[in-house]
């Protein structure tokens, strides 16, 4: 047998998708009577109710409806509708050609100013029969209760702001020889003024300070930390901030650092950064590169021949 050839494959495309675009909208499940319950809150979105147009659908509400508020869309298809004498009723009949599938949305406001304000619906075209009676219950809301439960939810909110603050500080806070470079504790950890170090001219932050630290334990040949606290000047106009950092040896093998930043930089302003590697002996053949660069920008911080003092503890 042949192939098809690529114009019949292009006209069943065709024809598939022509079918597809001519299906029309699922139609709901209709039933003689429908009840919804409104709350404020209430997720959103409109339910669906049967229409045809050869009855009636009569919507009644336990709220009063506010005169001059009720809405469709598209207007122009229906042929009679009415709001009831009490403002509790609503009567909508379909022009005699709605067709089957198709939607007109009613919208309603309510007349206390209570939440939630409003309800909406999708009349949705049925060929046999439609819903006759709908029953809308509303549990209201007044004005100054929502007033309330919203500044409550709001101080809320500030609340666990600001306590996620407070304990990102205290987790980021740093332990163990960065810490130490950060408080200036020296004890048996080696410490060194970097003062030979090479800075390209592109750095977007001035070198104020560059001081390098190890910590070797008693019996092992490697340092089992190493940290490094910059001092930097930001001439820029916009703050700072230290998002990773890493470490490439002469032979060029690089290493991620931790990193620990008390604030961001500000724009024309001072700050100091420690970035180190934390419990895990290190294999680094110094002098090596410093990189450090910021959240979500391109200003980027390089600084060459990087070394660290022995840091060795001293026996009894």
């Amino acid at each position: 047998m042949l192939p098809p050839s690529p114009g019949a494959v292009l006209l069943a495309a065709l024809l598939a998708g022509a079918a597809q675009a001519a299906e029309p909208h699922p139609v709901p499940r209709c039933a003689a009577t429908a009840r919804f319950d409104l709350a404020a809150g209430s997720p959103e979105g409109a339910p669906e109710v049967c229409a045809s147009a050869d009855e009636t659908t009569t919507f009644v509400f336990d709220s009063r409806v506010a005169v001059g508020t009720v809405e469709f869309q598209p207007g122009g298809r229906l042929a009679d509708w009415a709001l009831g004498q009490d403002g509790l009723s609503l009567y909508a009949t379909p022009k005699g050609d709605y067709l089957p599938g198709e939607r007109v949305k009613v919208t309603v406001r309510f007349a206390d100013g209570a939440a939630p304000a409003s309800a909406s619906f999708w009349l949705v075209g049925h060929a046999a029969k439609g819903t006759r009676r709908v029953y809308v219950f509303r549990q209201p809301r007044p004005p100054d209760v929502c007033g309330k439960e919203r500044d409550e939810a709001q101080a809320e909110a500030r609340q666990c702001q600001e306590d996620k603050a407070r304990l990102l500080a205290e987790r980021q806070e740093p332990g163990g020889l960065m810490g130490v470079a950060w408080l200036e504790g020296a004890g048996v950890v080696g410490s060194d003024k970097l003062g030979l170090l090479t800075v390209p001219p592109a750095n977007a932050l001035i070198l104020k300070g560059a001081w390098s630290y190890s910590y070797t334990p008693t019996g092992e040949s490697r340092p089992a930390s190493v940290a490094v606290r910059l001092g930097l000047l930001n001439p820029g106009a916009e703050p700072w901030t230290l998002v990773g950092a890493a470490l490439v040896d002469s032979t060029g093998e690089q290493v991620e650092l931790a990193q620990w930043q008390e604030a961001p930089i500000p724009a024309n302003g001072a700050g100091a950064v420690v970035v180190g590697i934390e419990g895990k002996p290190v294999q680094l053949g110094c002098p090596c590169k410093l990189k450090l660069w910021e959240a979500g920008g391109p200003r980027t911080v390089t600084l060459e021949n990087v070394t660290f003092p022995e840091g060795k503890a001293k026996g009894p």
